[in-house]
């Protein structure tokens, strides 16, 4: 996919934004929006709820092949607009796990 968003690489990790989309047959990240944000569908009730948050960090857990601890969502808890830390992984690591071309 090209890439429109953006990775920041921290000290300890790499971060991104996500949008929520939920009530989906299926867990799944499906592209990025034009604001730079990684469009996630998930199939919890409500972007605010805890199990949505458990999702998330499930699906980007397997997509990426790290552990769920190594995932944090560091905003947006309660909204589908959040941002999402994983540690131990560069932004490079990060494209490159995800599929994107167009490195930052």
């Amino acid at each position: 996919m090209d890439r429109k968003f953006q990775i920041t690489s921290a000290k300890s990790g790499a971060a991104f934004a996500v949008r929520v989309v939920t009530r989906s047959d299926t867990a799944e990240i499906t592209g990025s929006n034009d604001d730079g944000a990684l469009r996630v569908r998930l199939t919890a009730d409500s972007a605010d709820a805890p199990e949505a948050n458990t999702e998330l960090v499930e699906l980007f857990a397997s997509v990426l092949g790290v552990t769920p601890k190594q995932i944090e969502i560091v905003a947006g808890h309660n909204q589908p607009d959040k941002v999402l830390c994983v540690l131990e992984l560069n932004a490079s690591e990060l494209e490159a796990k995800l599929g994107i071309r167009g490195a930052s």
